[in-house]
């Protein structure tokens, strides 16, 4: 066992102030992925900072109908939570579609958005992995990749994020919100909180040095809006996604005022499918339109030796959820 300091914070000040005091730090909330990269000795910390006593395991709502969900809020906790249940219930479901009733138990909003990769070169330090050991090598490239990135890898990570709630977060256009200490405070878009790879895998979000995950904020949703979570995996339950897709669609007079996008399962990130919204804003949602938008979005996708089965898999998933939210499906009497 490699010895680490521990810290158990009282404030976020003293959460700041301990990160600067211990190079090499991580904050623990519930502990469900970091504890187990450490018996993998994947994650070494120098030192434990325990943020999960502080003030943010509450969920308010806004003033504007959104709600602020804090960073130590437990997943069985924000997918029972009536509100979320009422106004975000692709939210609910990503949660529910996630890890066992045990684990929701104890992992936390923040950690959730924080958890790495199940890439299995990663988790194996006898294999090579830039994210773990930049400039080693990517492992999955030329190995077992069937699980791994259509979209957005490189040739240094071909990496998935596993969360299926970071998926409805960026289909919510929620907000990351962050402490970085002395009182600092910004916010980050949902979408943009993960990171491509690039040339710098080791690095899977924006986050800064020492900065805490303190709330995610969910805007009001549009009236009328509707939403849902698909997730398609090897086993039905306790399995990462192969593909997922998360959808909120607000229709005007039968056309598309508005459509959100966002695929799990496919690469480093939560992906937001900016072209296929574009397509289907203003356009009557037929069968068709959506599977050419959606063939659009997906042209971008640079599939491996193993994994073009996941193409035909999200774009039936996207098909077929927004055809349910939009009264689309085939035989269907609002089918235009």
């Amino acid at each position: 066992m490699r010895p680490f300091a521990y810290v158990r914070a009282t404030s976020l000040q003293e959460a700041a102030d301990a990160y600067a005091a211990h190079p090499g730090s991580r904050y623990l909330g519930g502990g469900t992925n970091l504890v187990d990269l450490m018996k993998l000795g994947v994650e070494t910390p120098g030192a434990l900072i325990d943020v999960s006593r502080l003030p943010l395991r509450e969920i308010r709502e806004l003033p504007d109908g959104g709600l602020r969900v804090g960073a130590t809020v437990r997943g069985s906790d924000l997918a029972a939570d009536p509100l979320v249940r009422t106004r975000y219930p692709l939210l609910s479901r990503a949660l529910l579609s996630g890890a066992s009733g045990q684990l929701r138990n104890v992992a936390t909003t923040g950690g959730n958005l924080l958890q790495r990769t199940r890439c299995g070169y990663f988790q194996d330090l006898s294999k090579p992995c830039n994210k773990r050991e930049p400039g080693s090598g990517c492992g999955a490239r030329d190995g077992l990749h069937r699980d791994h990135a259509v979209l957005g890898h490189s040739e240094h990570c071909i990496a998935t994020h596993p969360s299926d709630m970071a998926v409805a977060l960026a289909a919510l256009d929620a907000e990351v919100e962050l402490y970085g200490g002395a009182g600092t405070t910004r916010s980050v878009a949902a979408a943009e909180f993960h990171r491509l790879p690039g040339d710098r895998p080791e690095h899977d979000t924006v986050i800064r040095p020492g900065e805490i995950v303190t709330a995610v904020i969910l805007p009001a949703p549009a009236p009328g809006a509707v939403s849902l979570y698909r997730k398609a995996r090897e086993r039905a339950s306790y399995a990462f996604a192969l593909a997922s897709v998360a959808v909120v669609l607000d229709l005007d007079d039968g056309r598309v005022r508005r459509i959100a996008l966002a695929f799990g399962g496919l690469a480093h990130r939560p992906w937001r499918a900016a072209i296929a919204e574009a397509r289907l804003t203003g356009a009557v949602p037929h069968p068709d339109a959506v599977r050419a938008a959606v063939d659009a979005e997906l042209a971008q996708a640079k599939p491996l030796r193993d994994n073009a089965y996941k193409l035909p898999l999200a774009r039936h998933l996207a098909c077929d959820a927004i055809a349910e939210l939009a009264g689309t499906h085939p035989g269907s009497p609002a089918t235009p």
